[in-house]
């Protein structure tokens, strides 16, 4: 399935869940009502629910507090948070004080110096079996 088509069926469950129709005028006007910036046209909201297209950021950050939804599920789905949630819980159990100290430590390193302690930690995590590939700069 398409990006497009899975953020149409987030907006309409997120609709629904919200008490409102999934249907474009109701959309138009929730939003319109609630936007900044120029309003937008029936048509860009029909596009939104038909999987056609979808909002930019400051558009979508208005339909997330419309529909009492985080930003990042209605745009990415709940499997996106959960692997974020893992992702930070991985951090916070398994990083201590001194962690902590030597990461506090690194980031205030230059560039250059920075650049040559992950290089010396990656060539150790390599020697002894670490097996995923650095993450790119």
């Amino acid at each position: 399935m398409n990006n497009k088509l899975e953020f149409s069926q987030r907006l309409q469950a997120a609709m629904v869940a919200a008490g409102l129709e999934p249907r474009p005028g109701v959309l138009l006007n929730q939003f319109n009502a609630n936007y900044w910036g120029r309003s937008v046209s029936f048509q860009a909201v029909s596009r939104w629910l038909r999987g056609e297209a979808i909002p930019e950021q400051d558009k979508l950050l208005v339909l997330a507090g419309i529909l009492k939804i985080e930003p990042e599920v209605l745009r990415f789905g709940e499997a996106v948070r959960q692997s974020v949630l893992q992702h930070r819980k991985r951090w916070d159990e398994g990083v201590g004080y001194l962690e902590r100290e030597t990461f506090d430590a690194f980031l205030k390193l230059p560039a250059p110096q920075r650049k040559l302690i992950r290089e010396i930690i990656l060539t150790f995590a390599k020697v002894h079996g670490d097996t995923t590939p650095p993450a790119s700069e």
